[in-house]
């Protein structure tokens, strides 16, 4: 990051609007910053620091405190460049803060904003996203821009003690090496962890499978062939089995059956009175049917020797009543 200008007004002693160029302070490539103690050298790092990141290293909170106690707003504006494949890339950050009390303020504007040859692009025009854009471009978030560009009074000696995790972390960073950091161990956090799965997979059907050992295959094997003999065993046992079950399930139907001719059997002699009976009956049937037209021979000759007897007084009686006419003549 190459510094081009800063703007400040309201900011600690700097009451009234001031403008550093510092193309003319870079030419030689080195310049410093001298004065007296409570001069003002800090507050321009300052300036720089909360144009970028909306805060202020060595300020309570960030912002506590930060603004001139004559003023009621405070502004920033930082020019720069970043060098890259691309070419060379101007980007101006600009923000401004109003009282809230007495030594709290609230951000009103932040503008993230493009300089290029045909004019000025807006990239972003929210507090978030303004931060973001800088810590993406500067590939630094505050707490790195603080230890390793920007350091605050009295902070050198906690840059040169940084360890483990906080070191790596910030160098990654500044040398973009978080594909070699983070994002490798994030790479090899999931390959891990993809690992771990499929081992538990594994291990899960192992354990279904159970014991895949030559030994084991040649146990079941024999225990498979044991297996096969015993079944066959029985399928001949239950062939026997189903042999004599037809059998006796034959024998069972014809006991049924000799019962139940026994049965009719015993019911019939029951009934032999009975037939007996009708037989007699049905033999003195025949008998008086072999006299049926003796009797009726007979009930005819009656009948005539009736008939003949009723002529026979018919004629008499005619006679006498003749023979009284007569003699009454």
């Amino acid at each position: 990051m190459k510094p081009i200008t800063l703007k400040l007004a309201g900011l600690q002693s700097y009451r009234e609007s001031q403008t550093i160029d510092f193309t003319e302070l870079c030419e030689t490539g080195l310049f410093g910053i001298f004065g007296p103690t409570g001069s003002g050298k800090s507050t321009i790092l300052d300036a720089i620091t909360l144009a970028l990141y909306g805060k202020v290293g060595r300020a309570s909170g960030g912002t506590q405190g930060i603004m001139n106690h004559s003023e009621d707003t405070l502004f920033v504006a930082f020019t720069f460049e970043l060098n890259s494949a691309a070419g060379t890339e101007r980007y101006r950050v600009e923000r401004r803060f109003k009282r809230q009390g007495e030594l709290s303020v609230s951000n009103t504007i932040s503008r993230f904003i493009e300089i290029l040859p045909e004019g000025e692009k807006v990239v972003a025009d929210k507090l978030a996203d303004v931060t973001r854009c800088v810590e993406q471009k500067l590939g630094l978030k505050m707490d790195d821009f603080t230890r390793a560009v920007v350091l605050p009074q009295g902070k050198f000696a906690e840059f040169l003690s940084l360890k483990g995790a906080d070191r790596r972390a910030m160098l990654q960073r500044l040398f973009h090496l978080e594909k070699y950091g983070d994002l490798l161990g994030q790479k090899l956090t999931r390959k891990v962890r993809a690992n771990e799965q499929r081992r538990a997979e594994v291990a899960a059907e192992q354990q279904g499978l159970g014991n895949a050992s030559a030994e084991a295959l040649e146990e079941a094997a024999a225990a498979a062939r044991e297996a096969a003999e015993q079944a066959a065993e029985r399928r001949r046992e239950l062939q026997q089995a189903q042999q004599r079950y037809d059998q006796l399930a034959k024998v069972r139907e014809l006991a049924v059956e000799r019962a139940e001719r026994a049965a009719q059997l015993e019911a019939l002699r029951a009934q032999g009175g009975e037939v007996a009976a009708l037989e007699a009956k049905l033999a003195r049937g025949g008998a008086a049917e072999a006299l049926r037209p003796v009797l009726t021979a007979w009930k005819e000759a009656q009948r005539a020797a009736a008939e003949r007897a009723q002529l026979a007084a018919e004629a008499e009686q005619a006679a006498r009543a003749a023979a009284a006419a007569a003699a009454e003549a």
